[in-house]
């Protein structure tokens, strides 16, 4: 004798043959279920048929809570790219001193070794870019010069004068960079050498910055899509911030020019070539998007 088809008996049938799908199909109609049904299925079924249908209740309520809905989020992704390129542009820093009782003829000894050396700087670089600047004079007093009695507020007398000036030289001629240096520190000191990138390479290099930066952007936005379980066509891009001007993201650093140091020389002998390497710059840049979710 076959029994109505019924939501009892279909409840009753899968309970009999426990599967999973059953389990499923249970688990869709348990809240059709007449109450007197929940009484009857949790007073006769056994208790790993209760713990079965807990736990597809359980998950199915957690999928349920994990596919919160983003509809219209607002994400705003950071994104960064950089270049490297080798350096192609020098500044050399030279500078003179001297030291004389007599401050005129220390300020004469400056004046013609600086003329000296600007000289052959020019010959030796004819296309660099020459700068004089920080011509100083001041006093030099003795360490330890006691003062009389009575004689506190009597200024002090120096015992000589200390003169100097700077000399800056730009170029782009780093081949002849050992023997120019090495021919005008015969008469001046070198006192810095700074390696960059002229404007020129740097112009050059400011649309492979933009790409790498935005590619990393498309890269971000698609993983950002794929965590958030949606498509990335679904994403409309709303701002593009480059630099962070929008206090988004931190000012992007300026590029670090490498930089040595040597100690002044003033004696005039023959100076041998020294060796230089220029190494080379990274151009960084960072920008900041907000993107809509249909």
């Amino acid at each position: 004798m076959r029994l109505p088809l019924t939501t009892g008996n279909i409840v009753s049938e899968l309970i009999r043959q426990n599967t999973i799908e059953g389990w499923s199909v249970i688990d869709s109609l348990w809240g059709a279920l007449p109450v007197a049904l929940h009484f009857f299925l949790e007073k006769n079924m056994s208790r790993s048929r209760k713990l079965m249908l807990s736990s597809l209740l359980a998950a199915t309520g957690f999928a349920a809570h994990a596919q919160a809905p983003t509809s219209g989020t607002l994400v705003v992704v950071p994104a960064y790219g950089e270049v490297k390129h080798a350096n192609d542009q020098v500044k050399i820093t030279f500078n003179v001193e001297e030291q004389d009782k007599d401050k005129a003829a220390a300020a004469s000894r400056v004046n013609l070794k600086m003329k000296q050396g600007t000289d052959i700087l020019k010959r030796q670089d004819p296309q660099a870019i020459l700068q004089t600047r920080g011509y100083y004079t001041y006093p030099v007093y003795p360490e330890d010069q006691p003062q009389p009695r009575g004689n506190a507020n009597k200024p002090r007398q120096p015992t000589g004068w200390r003169v100097g000036q700077y000399l800056d030289a730009t170029t782009t001629n780093l081949n002849n960079l050992p023997k120019t240096v090495a021919a005008v520190q015969s008469i001046l000191g070198l006192n810095g050498l700074y390696f960059g990138l002229s404007d020129a390479t740097s112009k050059k290099l400011d649309d492979q910055r933009i790409a790498a930066t935005y590619q990393n952007l498309t890269e971000r936005i698609s993983s950002i899509a794929r965590a958030m379980g949606r498509n990335v066509s679904d994403a409309v891009l709303d701002t593009v911030d480059f630099e962070g001007s929008g206090n988004y993201a931190q000012e992007a650093a300026a590029p670090k020019a490498m930089m040595m140091r040597a100690a002044s020389m003033n004696d005039s002998a023959q100076v041998e070539e020294p060796s230089f390497e220029p190494g080379e710059t990274t151009l960084n840049m960072r920008l900041v998007a907000k993107y809509r979710f249909k």
